[in-house]
């Protein structure tokens, strides 16, 4: 049998020593230091809510209508027509037939079918011009012609009584200044004149100054005026 062993008796456990209150300042620092770990946050938070309101308070940038481009489509439509300009004397100083007649509102131009055109004056005669086609811009003041195109100044006595021969004009595309007096083609173009004809591969005719400029390959055939008999 095992011999017998004393147990040592529990010593006592030493006092606890008692907690003092911590003053007031260090208890604030405390509460400090311990907001200030999230306030980074809070900051990030206030400035995306300033943010947000800035977005919601700004008026939204005005939208520029969009502008859609003008079509090239006409508007009205006259067929078989002739129309007469009159000036202030009641004289009848222009015609205009044609087939059809097309008015474009974006530039405002009339495109003529088969078109037939007049101009009367007393100083340089009766003009006439003809095409398969006309154009003609606003204040019809100058006419493109296309396609068989031709213009004719009758023979006529100007004021100072010389004799201005009969002058024709041939072409495919031969464009009319009705107030400068000018026929221009940019294509090989036939000028009659009396018995006179002569081709070029462009025109510049004024008739103000009873002048035509013609470059590019010219050939003419000058007839001769007969002499006069005494």
């Amino acid at each position: 049998m095992p011999p017998l062993t004393r147990t040592a008796a529990a010593q006592p456990l030493p006092p606890v020593a008692p907690t003092l209150p911590l003053p007031l300042t260090h208890r604030i620092w405390q509460v400090w230091d311990r907001l200030s770990m999230y306030l980074p946050a809070v900051l990030m938070a206030v400035l995306a809510m300033a943010a947000y309101w800035l977005l919601q308070a700004t008026p939204a940038p005005s939208v520029a209508p969009e502008v859609k481009p003008e079509v090239h489509r006409p508007d009205s439509y006259m067929r078989r027509f002739a129309a007469r300009t009159y000036g202030p004397d009641k004289q009848l100083r222009s015609e205009v037939f044609g087939q059809e007649a097309r008015h474009y509102p974006d530039d405002n131009t009339t495109e003529i079918d088969q078109a037939r055109l007049l101009s009367y004056n007393p100083e340089r005669g009766r003009i006439t011009a003809t095409a398969a086609r006309a154009w003609a811009n606003a204040d019809h003041t100058e006419y493109q012609l296309r396609g068989h195109a031709v213009v004719i100044r009758e023979a006529n006595t100007a004021a100072s009584g010389k004799f201005l021969p009969r002058m024709e004009f041939q072409g495919e595309h031969l464009q009319v200044f009705t107030d400068d007096k000018r026929v221009v083609s940019d294509l090989p173009v036939r000028l009659l004149r009396g018995a006179d004809v002569i081709t070029a591969d462009r025109l510049d005719y004024n008739d103000r100054e009873r002048m035509a400029v013609l470059t590019g390959r010219v050939r003419a055939i000058l007839i001769p005026s007969a002499p006069k008999t005494p």
